[in-house]
């Protein structure tokens, strides 16, 4: 399989929403890249295998559930495996607290974190091969560098694809945590967060700048291969298949950007592996399902190999893994 692009593990590692905080103009700059064909006839409905881990002590338990950030109507419903974890659970834990979403300011905190603290603009820190290819990409749809000329490459980067994905029927607002906190909001059971908004635009804000070029660089020489990347992330995050997104994203990402992997990866498990064993060593049996990322998960830097590392009893929970069936793709929605 081809090498899969640094900006689409931002799929697995940044909550989705950022998603309702990039500039429009931005987000719709690739339209003219071709969208995946609509099949002719859906296949039967297979649901999506969950990376799914389940981490226990003497007398509670964690789910640990890989997300990603942003799919499709056809993932839904869930796999039986999840359902019965979110049943089990008595609270729900994701990487931002559910209220952040409608935070009126977070659009704003966006912008202004993607914007420049020393008066740069992204035609002074992009090579001129990068900046006339970014040009021409804007310009299909009628846009120009100056819409996007005042915001650092990460931001530009993570709106491209924002606008890829949409055009493949992908949505925000069908991601899985986002649809997990809907439900939970519902259904009455307390949801909270690991990190703040404002920490995750720190994350993001603090990726080195040459690997902010290296990411979108990444994109722009090669714009039309983005929609079978991000259809292959897709199909390897419904497949459950741990092994191949390990290899396809946080590998690579780690060989690529490795202060991308550290800051947006390992960074935040540290920050979070802490509050995940604090609720194992608490009091009483209430058990917690835990949504975030699939890149938290995978690897040695991981939270599933660190909390197996520090002694706890970690299982994967994958019915469909004894048959061993890949899914098949999701039935895509949009219109031809």
């Amino acid at each position: 399989m081809q090498s899969m692009k640094v900006l689409a593990v931002l799929l697995l590692a940044v909550s989705h929403v950022a998603s309702a905080a990039v500039e429009p103009a931005a987000r719709h700059a690739l339209q003219a890249i071709p969208s995946q064909p609509v099949p002719s006839q859906a296949p039967e409905y297979v649901p999506p295998v969950p990376l799914l881990w389940k981490v226990s002590d003497d007398d509670n338990a964690l789910y640990l559930l890989g997300s990603f950030h942003l799919l499709k109507d056809g993932d839904y419903p869930l796999s039986e495996d999840v359902e019965l974890a979110y049943a089990d659970a008595e609270a729900l834990v994701f990487e931002i607290p559910p209220e952040a979403l409608d935070d009126p300011a977070a659009p704003a905190k966006f912008l202004s974190a993607a914007a420049y603290d020393d008066q740069r603009t992204l035609s002074q820190v992009l090579p001129p091969r990068l900046r006339e290819k970014l040009r021409r990409l804007l310009a299909r749809q009628g846009g120009s560098i100056a819409r996007v000329d005042g915001y650092e490459p990460w931001f530009v980067n993570l709106s491209l694809l924002m606008g890829l994905s949409q055009s493949l029927g992908f949505s925000a607002e069908q991601g899985l945590d986002r649809h997990l906190m809907a439900r939970a909001e519902a259904e009455g059971k307390p949801a909270s967060g690991l990190e703040t908004f404002e920490d995750q635009l720190r994350a993001l804000d603090s990726i080195p700048m040459e690997e902010q070029v290296v990411g979108l660089a990444d994109f722009l020489d090669r714009p039309q291969e983005m929609p079978t990347t991000l259809t292959a992330l897709h199909q390897a995050w419904r497949d459950g298949d741990a092994v191949e997104l390990d290899a396809l994203t946080r590998l690579e990402m780690l060989e690529k950007t490795p202060e991308t992997y550290r800051t947006v990866n390992v960074a935040r498990n540290d920050a979070w592996l802490p509050q995940l064993q604090a609720r194992l060593e608490a009091p009483g049996d209430d058990d917690a399902l835990v949504v975030v990322g699939a890149l938290h998960l995978l690897g040695e830097d991981g939270l599933v190999e660190q909390l197996r590392s520090a002694g706890y009893d970690v299982e994967r929970i994958c019915s469909a893994c004894e048959v061993a069936v890949p899914t098949a793709p999701a039935a895509d929605t949009t219109a031809p």
